[in-house]
């Protein structure tokens, strides 16, 4: 599917967040990636498969 070099990540791979965008609507909060992953602003994903991957933003350590 990807025709980028280097190839994009597939949408199983652990990186794939960094396949490259192909459609972005920010006013709407959502990303297409090349690999065909929907990445939403608040970091959860939508994969090809249907299958959801909960928000996973980074914690910050409390000092």
């Amino acid at each position: 599917m990807c025709t980028h070099t280097p190839t994009c990540p597939t949408a199983s791979s652990p990186d794939r967040e960094s396949a490259r965008i192909v459609a972005a609507h920010p006013e709407q909060g959502w990303s297409l990636l090349c690999n065909a992953v929907v990445l939403f602003e608040d970091t959860g994903e939508l994969l090809p498969d249907g299958q959801l991957v909960a928000p996973h933003r980074p914690v910050a350590a409390v000092a």
